[in-house]
């Protein structure tokens, strides 16, 4: 008698029941399914913030570009100020510290002088630097740009470049922005090709909070 209850105990501490197995399969799939939404949220926040960063380093690429066209490509008048209207000047924003110097990049449509391109914003356009100091030694030194300028009043080429390369938009996986210009409402689709004043994700889809990523 003791030795079929000693066989009977043995074969119950060997292992788990099918009942506990199934249980314990149970648990962990609730446990699974959990976390999955957690790590997809936790994904697409991340290339939220991607987003967001993209967008803000454009943008600011694209208000440095037309800061430095103010004063730029206007023939009688001095650096730093451009006809503002109703015999006004406009000064230039302090933060500028070169003028743009190739005027054929502007056509007649593009009047508020925002880049007419994205990819330009890369490749750098020939710039020369507002205010002139005199350089010890001969010629004419300015200070905040570094470029030096040789007495007979030609300077040394020089390109400013605004962005280090087009982002990829995350949301995408492309290069694929949406562009929209300063003769064009915010909800307009097709871009115009005057300039560009602001861009967006050509993403449809909506972000955690809601909004679409094409809003931002």
């Amino acid at each position: 008698m003791n030795g079929k209850s000693n066989i009977a105990n043995r074969q119950s501490q060997s292992g788990f029941t099918l009942l506990e197995l199934i249980i314990t399969l149970a648990v962990l799939a609730i446990l699974v399914m959990g976390t999955i939404p957690i790590t997809q949220n936790a994904v697409k926040r991340q290339k939220e913030l991607q987003l967001r960063e993209a967008l803000r380093e454009m943008r600011n690429a694209i208000d440095d570009f037309h800061r430095d066209t103010i004063g730029a490509c206007n023939s009688g008048t001095q650096a730093g100020n451009i006809p503002g209207g109703l015999g006004g000047t406009q000064s230039a924003d302090p933060r500028s510290r070169v003028l743009i110097d190739d005027c054929k990049i502007f056509d007649t449509e593009n009047l508020d002088r925002y880049p007419p391109t994205l990819d330009i914003l890369v490749e750098g356009v020939k710039v020369k630097a507002r205010g002139l100091n005199i350089k010890l030694g001969g010629g004419v030194f300015d200070e905040k740009s570094s470029l030096v300028f040789k007495e007979d009043g030609e300077s040394e080429d020089k390109k400013k470049v605004y962005l280090r390369e087009l982002p990829v938009d995350p949301m995408t996986g492309e290069k694929d922005w949406k562009f929209r210009s300063t003769y064009q409402t915010k909800g307009d689709e097709s871009w115009d090709e005057v300039n560009v004043f602001d861009v967006r994700s050509s993403s449809d889809g909506e972000a955690l909070n809601g909004e679409k990523y094409s809003d931002w």
